[in-house]
């Protein structure tokens, strides 16, 4: 039973709120609880949520979790969820201090949640959509065992990121039409109407949509059609579409596929979404709330917070850095095509000091805290770091490339290049430096077979994840599925036919879509 919030801190949920407002954050209503740390642990095993679909990984993640705090190894501040009204969680043996910067930062992100882009076609009523998730896949575990739809779920779970996060984003010609109207997404998969995922079945019919494959591909057949008739990334839907599923396995792939997509924008901007709301407990804290006898222990734990090493990225140091440097520029005109051509060191560095402001700033009162304000709407970690990312900030945050010296065991500085620094940066944040994997056909030779092909963005596939993946896929499609990789150079297909895993060279002898790679 969560623990009701005490009258001081329930004041205080108050007072930092209309701090927050006269700063000029936005957010929902936000509905704070106090939970303890097993609570928090097992809270935070469900992803922030109070109740989850029954599965081994969440009792992993408790465990591990709940140790971590009970050892002193780790210690969960807060979380806070993307939702309307937002959810925050407090821990009860947290200092009064640290309950006030935790409440500020927690609107930070409930800021963020609501105004930034990139969150913008999220389900903002999740809460109650995992709530019913967690209930069907309890309803089929019972009508079709535990660990059969355990197992099921572990294959989905294994294949979650076989998504396209920016599909959300985008509308095509033939994806426009009204509502109780037909849609398809590719002109080579079966009608489907729209409906709720629980209605699916009975709007779209399992029987007439295989009827309606089957006539598709036997078309196919006869005509050579390719299908997809274009690169398909997101794997699930045409899984989704395509394969030869059961109604409750297809349910179950329909809600962990909408959960990955929930959770993708939170993977897409950790460093933004934790520096902003990093700078503005620490806004709020240093300007209006913070006591003087709280002081030491303000200090002590944010700075904890804001930690690094050498070597290691925290998207709480970085976030917050990169955004206070983005308000110094704006503040003193230090961007642009006449501050760039400068050559002139000493004049850049005293470039607009004069222009600084000499008052306290309150919300959008400068232009440098416009720019933020506008950097926090439109953009994700990727083009964040692109855009304002600058040799000057790398020196003064030492982002370096290090190693350890094997004579002394200390990190040194081993590269200081700020296109090579950049770019492993991008890197490392581009689809979280997973591969991008296509559907190139689903009917491979004609036989129903699944090709895929790997889209080389500067690293080779991992060769044990992608037979485990093509494993993984054959337990859904449940006919042979190949995946076209480069490594070392060298193109290679990847094959398993539900008993036996093989890898051959690619050349002209193999049947297309081998050469589309």
């Amino acid at each position: 039973m969560n623990q009701p919030l005490t009258k001081a801190i329930a004041e205080q949920v108050e007072i930092i709120a209309e701090h927050a407002r006269r700063e000029g954050l936005d957010f929902y209503p936000t509905i704070f609880e106090m939970l303890t740390a097993e609570q928090m642990s097992e809270f935070a095993a469900y992803g922030g949520f109070p109740k989850r679909y029954p599965h081994w990984r969440f009792g992993m993640s408790f465990e591990k979790l709940r140790k971590q705090h009970k050892y002193g190894l780790g210690k969960i501040y807060e979380m806070v969820i993307n939702n309307n009204p937002c959810y925050a969680y407090l821990l009860n043996d947290n200092l009064p201090v640290d309950h006030k910067t935790v409440i500020a930062h927690v609107y930070g992100h409930c800021d963020f949640f609501k105004n930034n882009y990139w969150f913008s076609q999220t389900n903002r009523r999740m809460m109650d959509e995992m709530a019913n998730h967690a209930t069907r896949i309890r309803r089929f575990s019972e009508r079709h065992g535990m660990e059969r739809v355990e197992r099921y779920i572990d294959t989905v779970l294994s294949l979650e990121n076989l998504i396209d996060p920016h599909s959300v984003f985008m509308r095509r010609d033939h994806e426009e039409a009204p509502p109780g109207q037909a849609i398809s997404k590719d002109p080579s998969a079966p009608t489907r109407y729209p409906a709720k995922s629980y209605m699916d079945r009975y709007i779209n019919p399992p029987d007439q949509l295989r009827s309606e494959r089957e006539e598709i591909q036997d078309r196919q057949t006869k005509a050579r059609v390719s299908f997809p008739s274009s690169p398909v990334r997101d794997i699930l839907l045409f899984l989704l579409h395509n394969a030869p599923l059961e109604d409750w396995e297809a349910d179950v792939l329909a809600m962990i596929r909408e959960e990955a997509y929930y959770f993708a924008p939170q993977g897409q901007t950790k460093i933004m979404n934790e520096g902003w709301a990093s700078y503005w407990h620490s806004t709020m804290m240093t300007k209006y709330i913070l006591q003087a006898d709280e002081l030491i222990d303000y200090c002590d734990h944010h700075s904890g917070t804001l930690a690094t090493s050498p070597g290691q990225l925290n998207p709480y140091k970085l976030g917050i850095e990169l955004l206070r440097d983005i308000e110094y520029r704006w503040n003193t005109g230090r961007y642009g095509p006449e501050f760039d051509a400068c050559e002139d060191m000493e004049a850049r560095r005293n470039w607009g000091k004069d222009k600084a402001p000499k008052h306290r700033v309150v919300g959008q009162d400068s232009p440098g805290r416009k720019k933020i304000f506008e950097v926090r709407a439109l953009y994700n970690d990727v083009n964040f770091l692109d855009e304002y990312l600058t040799p000057e900030f790398v020196d003064q945050q030492k982002l370096y490339h290090y190693r350890q010296d094997p004579q002394t065991g200390r990190m040194v500085v081993v590269n200081r290049d700020f296109a090579t620094i950049k770019r492993q940066m991008l890197f490392m944040l581009t689809n979280h430096a997973q591969p991008f994997l296509y559907v190139l056909d689903g009917n491979y030779r004609n036989r129903g077979e699944l090709y895929l092909g790997h889209r080389h963005t500067g690293a080779d596939l991992e060769i044990k994840y992608a037979v485990a993946t093509l494993k993984e896929l054959h337990r859904i499609w449940k006919r042979p599925v190949h995946l076209h990789a480069r490594i070392d150079e060298d193109h290679i297909l990847f094959s398993f036919d539900g008993e036996q895993s093989t890898q051959q060279h690619v050349d002209e002898i193999i049947d297309k879509p081998s050469h589309m790679v």
